[in-house]
């Protein structure tokens, strides 16, 4: 059987707008559904409560699957994330099942859903520009050498700035121009659901949500991660949320503080997400106003056996 015939689906939508949720009690509706987690920080064991992993009990409920694949100190990569994918798929097609991929990662979700060729990797170009202590003065660099993605991705991100001008300068391409192109959306064996609330409703709760996590124990959490001799690798550490605690916990910054700059942090990546996905042409959307009524509407939009 084919993977465009097995009826296999994405769920997207911004942080907080309650994607999770929904596809567990898709799932619950459907027993052939498995979950497929598209979120590059739930990749990481240990980082359970900032991440909003779903909990023991409802893993165990219902199969998830990409769950911490790596340690905290792993440089976890899109590359490494797509052939777990692959692997992943293909045992649940073997099995009769079908996928529901949920999550709020763009790059990840295009990198499976349409197969990106992900450039390779440029150990000279890299160590060059680690070298350059000054992330402002990286992001001007990127800028001249490829306008496109530096629109891509935000003047602090130091991280997406070094991977686009090693890329960039490695290569001797754009790192935007890499695989068929962001801009392009061919047709795609999944089914692209989305989730659609408004903007102050999600303000809203990324803060009532960061409340809840500080009150389950995330300072804590931060604090067991931040003792592990091994640390954390740059991309675990450029998390939201866990940046900011760890500011909290190992240079002494206000908890209120830098929890405020976790919260307009996260409102802003949830703009930034919501014109990523707003982009694809393929994504249904769906109001989330009212939640019985949502789910009734996706449920029905579940491909039959």
């Amino acid at each position: 059987m084919r993977s465009s015939d097995q009826g296999h689906l994405a769920l997207v939508g911004t942080t907080a707008s309650g994607k999770s949720q929904l596809a567990l009690e898709l799932a619950r509706r459907d027993p052939t559904i498995e979950l497929v987690s598209v979120d590059s920080m739930q990749v990481y064991r240990g980082m359970d409560i900032g991440t909003a992993k779903p909990t023991p009990a409802e893993q165990a409920e219902v199969r998830h699957h990409l769950i911490d694949l790596a340690d905290p100190w792993e440089d976890f990569t899109v590359t490494r994330f797509q052939a777990a994918f692959r692997a992943t798929l293909a045992d649940i097609e073997a099995r009769g099942r079908r996928a529901l991929l949920v999550g709020g990662t763009g790059l990840y979700l295009r990198a499976v859903v349409d197969d990106l060729t992900i450039p390779g990797r440029f150990p000279d170009a890299r160590a060059e520009l680690e070298a350059e202590a000054d992330t402002a003065a990286l992001f001007r660099r990127l800028e001249e050498l490829d306008p496109l993605a530096a629109t891509r991705m935000e003047p602090t991100n130091r991280r997406r700035i070094v991977r686009a001008l090693e890329v960039s300068l490695g290569s001797g391409q754009p790192f935007s121009s890499f695989g068929p192109g962001l801009e392009t959306y061919p047709p795609s064996r999944f089914q692209l659901l989305g989730i659609e609330l408004p903007a102050d409703t999600v303000a809203a709760r990324i803060a009532a949500r960061y409340a809840e996590q500080l009150a389950a124990g995330f300072v804590e959490e931060v604090r067991r991660l931040a003792a592990e001799p091994r640390g954390l690798s740059p991309t675990a550490r450029q998390a939201l949320g866990y940046r900011e605690l760890l500011a909290h916990v190992e240079e002494g910054a206000d908890l209120d503080e830098m929890v405020a700059l976790a919260v307009t942090r996260t409102r802003k990546f949830a703009r930034r997400q919501r014109a990523w996905f707003r982009r694809d042409p393929r994504i249904e959307w769906f109001p989330a106003d009212d939640p019985r009524e949502l789910l009734d509407s996706l449920v029905s939009r579940l491909p039959r056996s």
